[in-house]
């Protein structure tokens, strides 16, 4: 009993207790989002403030940068869905679907940027993984800002940044994120599927905008 006690503390000295508070909260504000919740933004901002410590710990630069913009996002998204939630009872339905014309145009200038940035973090800064790291980061800055005008779309950017992601953690030995990272994905395709029968259901009221 007590050689298994003594194991016990042993293993809990070494767990990464704030990154798996990090991995929970952020795990309730994917759930939450995917479910329309104002709630979300809450969880994220707090999940996002553990974050940025703990990827600047492991030079993952960008990703650090990134988690304070979530910061920012966290704020902005609950105050739109605030106000949207105000102003119409039928907010939590609000989806909208923007055309494949503007998402191809928006991926090429994302890519570009990623590349551009890419480089500057590889050769001006001690950055790993400065080319992937800095994709997940220009990609997930655009997705974020879809969450919060309730693009349906989101979701399909977020599988691809979360695949990437997911490698990056695995190299980083970052396990309780890459189990994070591993339920996102299946969150993210719940969040797609039920976003668009949203859509679909109140596609009189929610028309198609064309953005390109």
């Amino acid at each position: 009993m007590a050689e298994l006690l003594a194991s016990f503390m042993t293993y809990s000295a070494t767990l990464p207790w704030l990154e798996l508070l990090a991995m929970l909260l952020a795990l309730a504000y994917v759930i939450l989002a995917a479910l329309g919740s104002i709630w979300c933004w809450p969880a994220a901002f707090f999940s996002t403030a553990i974050y940025t410590y703990v990827f600047y710990d492991v030079s993952l630069l960008m990703d650090s940068a990134l988690n304070i913009y979530y910061l920012i996002m966290a704020l902005y998204g609950y105050w739109l869905w605030k106000k949207d939630s105000t102003n119409n009872e039928h907010a939590s339905l609000g989806i909208v679907s923007w055309q494949l014309s503007f998402h191809l145009k928006a991926g090429a200038f994302l890519t570009m940027v990623s590349v551009v940035l890419g480089y500057v973090m590889a050769n001006y800064t001690p950055a790993h993984f400065p080319y992937l790291d800095t994709f997940t980061t220009v990609f997930a800055v655009f997705a974020t800002y879809l969450v919060t005008q309730k693009v349906l779309e989101n979701w399909l950017y977020w599988l691809a940044i979360d695949a990437v992601s997911i490698y990056l953690y695995l190299a980083k030995d970052l396990t309780p994120t890459v189990v994070l990272f591993s339920i996102y994905m299946v969150i993210a395709t719940f969040g797609y599927i039920k976003w668009h029968s949203l859509y679909k259901t109140n596609a009189t009221n929610l028309p198609k905008l064309d953005v390109s």
